[in-house]
């Protein structure tokens, strides 16, 4: 079987087409897949790193609003299709996966044009434009919160790294704490923002480290590739341990007892799989998905949220040190995020592109084979 994934442009949609195409690899490890990408997107980086074949297109985006942007768009959107419809013929595709972002929705009509079945992932409640385009005549339609409103979709949940979907985060504790530098046995936040980081993030929690080291909580802070983040800590005040990336998430996630992040998709689905407990800050821009992806987890009890606008240092303090101070209370959170969470969505996902690369017909309507 040959493949193509269409989810360029941010990790967001990069990772769960990166888990998808390991999946298919564990069954068949002569499936061949093609990722599409443009030249400034994080695949660039990722997708070779992973050992996969990288094909670069133009990005397509779409104005939101009537700009001169929009008057070049036809233009520009048959340059992609043609583009991607001469990747799709070099690799022989059986099947399109398509993730949103720049490069999907060029896939979805390079693969009308030329046959190919396709297979829509949506990882956010709120659908992009690319995946209600592809969505409208798919061969399977899969999404990651129920309820996602395409036709036809089927919930599989995220596709997620086998190192975070098989983390056992009790056991694994000691040693995360020692990779990172960390002190054995005390009560550890998480600070992260993605892989650019969080500004608002980051000066808020900053803000609280002094009461944090008051309080005995030790940070581990992933500040984003372009920012500093300096703190005050008094004599002999637990670690804050501040790095500009996190290589090793499994690692962070074990090593934390509470997570202080922004609410993109894969975030939000990771720590409900590995069952940690988080305070989400949505992202204050674009159209409110961040707050939407937060919503069920909040409403299951395994995660508390706090608006961008009133993130400050106090209120940091406020809500996380009752919360790291009540070891009966996180347990109770984690259980509720784990319940919420899936770890199986590269193999549901997967099950769904064998079969739509097979012809099977009934998939929107009978759910994963």
């Amino acid at each position: 079987m040959r493949v193509v994934l269409a989810g360029g442009g941010t990790a967001g949609h990069i990772e769960p087409a990166l888990s998808l195409a390991d999946a298919l690899r564990r069954h068949d490890p002569a499936t061949g897949v093609t990722a599409l990408g443009t030249e400034r997107g994080l695949e660039v980086r990722l997708v070779p790193q992973r050992g996969y074949d990288l094909a670069l297109i133009p990005p397509v985006p779409v104005p939101r609003r009537p700009t001169l942007d929009l008057a070049r768009l036809p233009g520009r959107l048959r340059g992609a299709v043609r583009d991607t419809t001469a990747v799709l013929e070099r690799v022989g595709a059986d099947v399109v996966v398509g993730f949103g972002g720049y490069v999907a929705a060029p896939a979805y009509l390079a693969a009308r044009r030329r046959g190919t079945p396709v297979v829509v992932h949506e990882a956010n409640v709120r659908p992009g434009l690319a995946n209600r385009l592809g969505a409208r005549w798919a061969a399977a339609v899969a999404c990651a919160v129920p309820g996602t409103p395409l036709p036809g979709a089927v919930h599989v949940g995220m596709p997620l790294r086998r190192s975070v979907t098989t983390l056992d985060r009790p056991a694994v504790r000691a040693e995360a704490r020692a990779h990172f530098g960390l002190e054995p046995d005390r009560p550890t936040l998480l600070v992260f923002g993605g892989s650019q980081g969080a500004r608002r993030v980051n000066e808020a929690v900053a803000a609280a480290a002094p009461a944090l080291g008051r309080a005995g909580v030790q940070v581990l802070h992933a500040a984003g590739m372009q920012n500093e983040v300096v703190v005050e800590r008094g004599p002999g005040a637990p670690p804050y341990v501040v790095v500009p990336y996190l290589e090793r998430m499994d690692l962070a996630y074990a090593a934390a007892d509470l997570a202080v992040c922004r609410a993109g998709a894969m975030t939000v689905a990771e720590l409900c799989a590995v069952g940690l407990p988080a305070l989400y800050v949505p992202l204050p821009i674009g159209n409110g998905e961040q707050r939407l992806n937060a919503a069920p987890a909040v409403r299951a009890g395994g995660a508390l949220l706090v608006e961008d606008e009133h993130l400050t240092g106090p209120r940091v303090a406020d809500e996380v040190l009752p919360l790291l101070g009540d070891p009966e209370r996180l347990r109770a959170m984690g259980a509720a995020a784990a319940a919420f969470g899936r770890r199986d969505g590269d193999e549901q996902l997967a099950r769904l592109v064998r079969a739509a690369a097979q012809g099977d017909g009934a998939l929107r309507e009978g759910g994963a084979p």
